[in-house]
């Protein structure tokens, strides 16, 4: 595997000419005004073999650097790992489930050892598109991915899939061969504080009420001055779901967007009627042990491999919390996998990962999520 990339920015254009040229992928993640089709043809142009795979962001992470309206391009040349992409068009958040499933129908199944996929990041239910990804795709084949950003202005996101970029779309990559190795990893670092709600009525990814409350005035009383920043400002206060007695296995939700007229809160993945909710808030130092602990499962997932390659997918709260010490996770993560591992990756609105190395993939929020890839 050889790697090469490059970094787009307005008035400047590519910082690096093109040496990679017969490279077979070029990972692609910007800012989602610079997305346009006129400079993702002239990057076709300079890797006219590639396929191009990515998508709009909340901020682009380059080697240890975190960065905002630009574009990253990594450029990879495989030496036997094939590659296929599939697109399906996602009209609307009921219509993920049955995207998943078709979407999965749509790479081959033969030789398949492990899919990316990335999703628009507005108008996707996570939870369904995962479930019913994996309810069409080989069994032991991982999937990790993530949504799509598009800064802290929650107005429209994109995907590209070997094409012009699109809105209401999922994209999956998958890697065929028995020479790439996987590694992947997830972990949080936030706080839990006050008492667990039950969720009394709730409607796939929208919530409405806990304890039999309004779930938007709770929230606005825990956001108190925050509330008229609201959705950006939830996000600093994701919620914890567990069903009764599992609180360790808690999944992180982050909210998308408010309804005011019936007092609604829709998040990026299901909150389920009877499970609890508690509120979480950000921990400087945990946050960046969070990525560095993500790092080591990543590794230790690809056994005696070494990581050539590093996709960092992390939430877009996390890049709010941790303001000027944004890059500090990813230097941890540098730490944790060398400097010979290329880093790239975006900052999203839902990371898609196994949370340990032998556990299912779920849809989550707030968390660095890492995918490695070698080739032996």
């Amino acid at each position: 595997m050889q790697i090469e990339q490059t970094q787009w920015l307005p008035g400047t254009g590519w910082t690096k000419p093109a040496v990679l040229t017969d490279a077979g992928l070029v990972l692609v993640f910007g800012g989602t005004d610079l997305l346009t089709e006129d400079v993702l043809a002239d990057l076709q142009r300079r890797y006219p073999r590639a396929l191009l795979f990515g998508g709009s962001t909340a901020g682009e992470i380059l080697g240890a650097g975190v960065y905002d309206d630009s574009i990253v391009a990594t450029a990879i040349r495989f030496a036997d790992t094939r590659l296929h992409i599939a697109s399906q068009p996602v009209p609307d958040a009921a219509a993920s489930h049955a995207a998943g499933q078709a979407l999965a129908a749509r790479l081959p199944r033969e030789d398949l050892a492990h899919v990316l996929v990335l999703t628009t990041g507005l108008d996707v239910n996570g939870t369904e598109l995962v479930d019913g990804l994996k309810s069409a795709l080989p069994e032991g084949v991982d999937l990790t991915g993530g949504l799509t950003g598009d800064g802290a202005r929650f107005q429209r996101t994109l995907v590209i899939a070997d094409g012009p970029p699109v809105e209401h779309g999922v994209a999956a990559l998958g890697l065929y061969g028995s020479r790439i190795r996987i590694g992947h990893g997830c972990l949080g670092g936030w706080d839990p504080f006050g008492p667990d709600r039950l969720i009394t009525r709730s409607r796939g990814n929208v919530l409405y009420e806990l304890d039999g409350h309004s779930a938007l005035d709770l929230y606005k009383q825990y956001l108190g001055e925050h509330a008229a920043q609201l959705p950006a400002s939830a996000l600093l206060f994701p919620l914890a779901l567990h069903r009764e007695g599992e609180a360790d296995a808690a999944l992180v939700r982050a909210v998308l967007a408010v309804n005011e007229a019936d007092q609604s809160m829709t998040f990026a993945g299901d909150v389920p009627e009877g499970q609890y909710a508690r509120m979480m808030r950000a921990n400087f130092d945990r946050l960046v042990e969070g990525a560095s602990g993500a790092a080591r499962q990543a590794r230790f997932g690809m056994a005696e491999s070494r990581p050539q390659l590093a996709l960092l997918i992390s939430c877009v709260a996390r890049k709010l919390v941790l303001a000027q010490r944004i890059e500090e996770e990813v230097e941890g993560v540098r730490d944790v996998l060398g400097e010979e591992t290329v880093l790239a990756g975006f900052y999203s609105y839902g990371e898609i990962s196994p949370y340990t190395p032998t556990a299912r993939c779920e849809l989550h929020n707030q968390t660095m999520t890492i995918t490695t890839l070698s080739e032996d």
